[in-house]
């Protein structure tokens, strides 16, 4: 039993085999081609003069909003 099932697993496995190599798609040449390397995906420049000001003021707000809501709806109610 466990030898048939061996037996089919690999010729199931050599069936699958030599059309594996078709779906990758080939390289092409030409084109646009996007600017490679550290940074270059982001949609800001981190490098900035006020970068590390403008996000650290994005970060507080949008993490200390809620708990200023909050503490505003507890004290809206006394």
């Amino acid at each position: 039993m466990i030898s048939g099932t061996i037996r089919r697993t690999a010729l199931a496995a050599a069936r699958q085999a030599p059309r594996r190599n078709f779906h990758a798609t080939p390289a092409r040449n030409g084109g646009y081609h996007y600017p490679e390397g550290p940074r270059s995906n982001l949609p800001f420049d981190p490098l900035a003069k006020g970068f590390g000001i403008k996000f650290i003021a994005y970060a507080v707000t949008g993490f200390g909003l809620p708990f200023g809501i909050a503490v505003w709806q507890m004290k809206k109610n006394q």
